[in-house]
């Protein structure tokens, strides 16, 4: 874990009982169809690692969180109740014997003896290990599981006191989870995050030792907020300007930004490198800048004609001289990423890229990364609402890069390096777009291409 104090007694996993195989192998079944899988399209077999067992204080249903190796690596949680009798609601996973016994194993994200299990044992922000009376577990009343994840599940708890939202991580790591070492960290200097209120973190065996990492995180819920994509493609269906919305967001960005450097800086240069930081950092950038491109242009033929203005853009980054330095950033930060409720702007999910290894999701970067995967953003928003004037887009991105520049105290207009990386950073990201598209979605590759072809030509 780290110097930061996210940790707590971990909750350990003990190996499957014999008596427990069919329900293994019945979640090992389930769960490559579900949403949030890490691991589509795999035909491999899940194997188990072990479970830590949880305890319902009202006692209707047995708790286990079963731990599985992926395909490939890695780690998958899956919180289940056993219950000797069907649940009258969703997430049920199938009936099995367990120990010489018929019981409905159902998702414990939507059962309440799960919730009323984890709140139980997480360790609490303000008080350390405390029991279900410390956060209310019995304030379940309106507990419902969000639908629209990928990558985790989280559970809004508005009952508690305060009101709260519960992540369980799905795919689980040695060491601190961003999403919560982050946002503890950026909280008592940075209002745009929610706080956290308590995490659970546990152990299970690995090759090389003991692994421990978190399993959850409970957050703060913000009231009466909006969705920032939603948000956007309703005022750009509406023709309506995001205006101060895409200059306050560009505010909060370059303070998230201020407060990462600042609660979790970035280990100097050697001595003697300080020199030569920002010519080494360019052209380390324009390195990984073009080996992304080369891949984008092999796997989206459509990119091939554009493949030397492509390069001409990249090249122009490695003569730079004047690059930040790189620091700890969001790494995933998109409108689907932030929320807008009555006293500003809200970051989330600070986990970084889903696809990306654990170890990486924390490696320090370019601030303006975050800022171009928010003009992408911004593009797709457009795209999706519908927006009927072509300028809209144009709009909300200059306001956008406007409150970044204003409020990190570069000032208006951008230095010649902060636009040439920029451009260069948000083109690296829609070459991606193009590659993603014409796999998933074909109809809509022409959003990130028409980006391209913008950015390529110099218009910003």
């Amino acid at each position: 874990m780290t110097a930061q104090d996210t940790t707590q007694s971990p909750r350990p996993a003990r190996p499957v009982a014999a008596a427990e195989t069919d329900l293994v192998a019945a979640v090992a079944a389930w769960a490559p169809e579900q949403r949030w899988f890490p691991a589509k399209g795999t035909t491999d077999a899940l194997s188990s690692i072990g479970v830590v067992d949880l305890a319902d204080p009202v006692g209707e249903a047995e708790v286990l969180l079963l731990l599985l190796r992926l395909p490939g690596g890695g780690v998958l949680q899956v919180p289940v109740t056993l219950r000797p009798e069907q649940h009258p609601g969703p997430g049920v996973v199938g009936a099995v014997e367990v120990r010489g016994r018929a019981v409905v194993v159902v998702d414990g994200c939507h059962d309440p003896a799960f919730l009323r299990a984890w709140l139980a044992v997480a360790r609490s922000a303000e008080d350390g290990d405390h029991g279900p009376e410390g956060l209310g577990t019995e304030a379940l009343t309106g507990a419902r599981v969000l639908t629209g994840e990928q990558s985790n599940t989280s559970v809004l708890l508005p009952g508690l006191d305060p009101p709260a939202i519960l992540k369980v991580f799905r795919g689980i790591s040695t060491g601190a989870n961003p999403d919560v070492e982050v946002p503890l960290a950026l909280s008592s200097t940075f209002a745009g995050v929610p706080r956290p209120l308590a995490w659970l973190t546990g152990s299970w065996p690995e090759a090389e030792g003991e692994a421990v990492g978190h399993l959850g995180v409970l957050s703060e819920l913000v009231l009466d907020a909006r969705d920032g994509f939603e948000l956007a493609c309703e005022r750009a269906a509406a023709g309506e300007d995001l205006g101060d919305l895409a200059e306050t967001l560009g505010r909060t960005t370059a303070q998230m930004h201020l407060a990462l450097r600042t609660s979790l800086p970035t280990p100097p240069p050697p001595p003697g490198t300080t020199e030569a930081a920002g010519t080494a950092t360019a052209r380390r950038v324009a390195a990984a800048l073009a080996a992304r491109a080369s891949a984008a242009l092999r796997d989206a033929p459509v990119l091939v004609p554009r493949a030397d203005r492509v390069a001409e853009l990249i090249e122009g980054v490695a003569e730079l001289e004047d690059l930040p330095p790189l620091q700890r950033v969001h790494g995933d930060y998109h409108l689907g990423q932030v929320l807008h409720a009555h006293d500003g702007w809200r970051v989330l999910d600070f986990e970084g890229e889903p696809q990306a290894p654990a170890a990486e999701r924390a490696r320090p970067d370019l601030a303006l990364r975050d800022l171009a995967g928010m003009l992408r953003s911004v593009d797709y928003a457009a795209a999706v609402g519908g927006a009927q004037d072509p300028g809209w887009s144009a709009r909300a991105r200059e306001r956008l890069v406007a409150g970044y520049l204003d409020a990190s105290g570069e000032g208006t207009p951008a230095s010649g390096t902060t636009v040439q990386l920029l451009r260069a950073l948000e083109l690296d990201k829609a070459l991606y777009e193009v590659v993603y598209e014409s796999r998933n979605r074909p109809d809509w590759v022409h959003i990130p291409l028409g980006a391209v072809d913008r950015l390529l030509g110099g218009t910003g």
